[in-house]
């Protein structure tokens, strides 16, 4: 692949696409052959925060949509979570299994410092805790790194948590109650997320509908099931989303719900860890006109990003757990905001973002004008 520099000449198809955005870096190192482009879509909340992803793209057209992509979710989802904190992402464009080395890493750690404190990365698809001990070794603005090196572990933890809670807002609206066992669920891949939370859905007692890449996982999974009141019944990967279970549960890849399957659902609701879960943000409106309850993505997965954003002023699981039960209060009132107004629950989150966005806005600029640095970020 021919190395990165755009450069030289931006072709106006390119500035197009990333106008709506503050600022994207494309990396290049030919010595370690790194090939990134860092996002950072908006920084009215705070520095951007977003993980970096590793992916064979076989374009930087195809990199750069994701990355612009996920960097704009990014900063819905900072503000979904209350946290002091834009949207920014960055991708490196590589085989996660087989470019990966320590230099590449460190060189993308020194691009990340270069930019000064305005973006804050971790962890995301294709990449691990232990890669970013290598960036860390470059830049102090590493987040999610094992504890040992002091970070704050695992996130999937608290992702799987607020999913939790993000499903007992969903059963709360469609049954009354907020009792996990109330409804059936199908959970697509058991992954670090989607496993925890199919455990503590069994502990609930409620019935599953599974499906996994992995046999062993699965196995494991039922193994476990005998040992809780609940029940599970492992279904085949393309027919997970045709059961009859009450609520989906997308764990794994995005775009899921497209215009191909939708009529297919025999779901009352949706609500899960995976991103970008619609194909298209206009099937939020179909599955408004069919009564399907969509519970956004960005607000129910984002303990992890709670988790993150909280390590940069000193890890402390037990806030980190009090600040990721409000997912449950988030939901509750998208789904609220949506029966009032009459529109779909995507429009609804969307709303509450930009009501918290501009509301900060004009408090950074009440006296001058101008954002005002206030953050206490570790600098170490």
């Amino acid at each position: 692949m021919n190395m990165l520099n755009p450069s030289t000449n931006p072709s106006l198809s390119i500035m197009e696409k990333i106008s709506g955005h503050e600022q994207v870096v494309f990396c290049n190192d030919p010595v370690s052959g790194l090939q990134a482009i860092i996002a950072i879509h908006d920084t009215t909340l705070g520095p951007a925060l977003g993980g970096c992803r590793m992916a064979p793209y076989s374009t930087v057209d195809e990199a750069l949509d994701d990355v612009l992509r996920l960097s704009r979710g990014m900063t819905y989802k900072c503000a979904a979570a209350d946290v002091d904190f834009g949207g920014g992402k960055a991708v490196i464009i590589g085989n996660p299994a087989t470019d990966k080395t320590p230099e590449l890493f460190r060189a993308f750690g020194r691009f990340v410092d270069s930019l000064g404190g305005r973006f804050y990365t971790g962890t995301d698809m294709g990449t691990t805790m232990d890669d970013f001990v290598h960036a860390s070794r470059e830049t102090s603005r590493i987040v999610g790194i094992p504890e040992a090196f002091g970070g704050s572990g695992d996130s999937s933890i608290p992702t799987a948590e607020g999913v939790i809670y993000g499903l007992r807002a969903t059963v709360e609206t469609l049954y009354g109650s907020d009792d996990l066992s109330r409804a059936s669920y199908a959970v697509q891949g058991l992954g670090k997320v989607g496993y925890k939370v199919a455990e503590q859905l069994l502990s609930a007692g409620a019935n599953l509908y599974v499906s996994d890449l992995s046999e062993a996982v699965l196995a494991a999974l039922v193994e476990q099931a005998e040992k809780t009141p609940g029940t599970v019944r492992v279904i085949a990967a393309h027919e997970i989303h045709l059961t009859d279970a009450d609520i989906f549960v997308p764990c794994a890849y995005g775009g899921v719900i497209q215009a191909a399957n939708i009529g297919q659902l025999q779901c009352k609701a949706i609500c899960g860890s995976a991103n970008n879960q619609l194909a298209d943000d206009a099937l939020a409106l179909e599955l408004q006109q069919r009564g399907i309850l969509y519970a956004p993505d960005y607000i129910v997965n984002g303990g992890g990003l709670i988790q993150v954003a909280d390590e940069l002023y000193g890890a402390n699981h037990e806030r980190v757990l009090l600040k990721t039960k409000h997912i449950y209060d988030a939901v509750l009132e998208v789904f609220n905001e949506s029966h009032a107004e009459s529109i779909t629950t995507l429009e609804a989150a969307n709303r509450m973002c930009n009501k918290r966005i501009q509301i900060r806005s004009r408090h950074n600029n009440i006296f001058t004008n101008t954002i005002k640095p206030k953050w206490n970020i570790r600098n170490d």
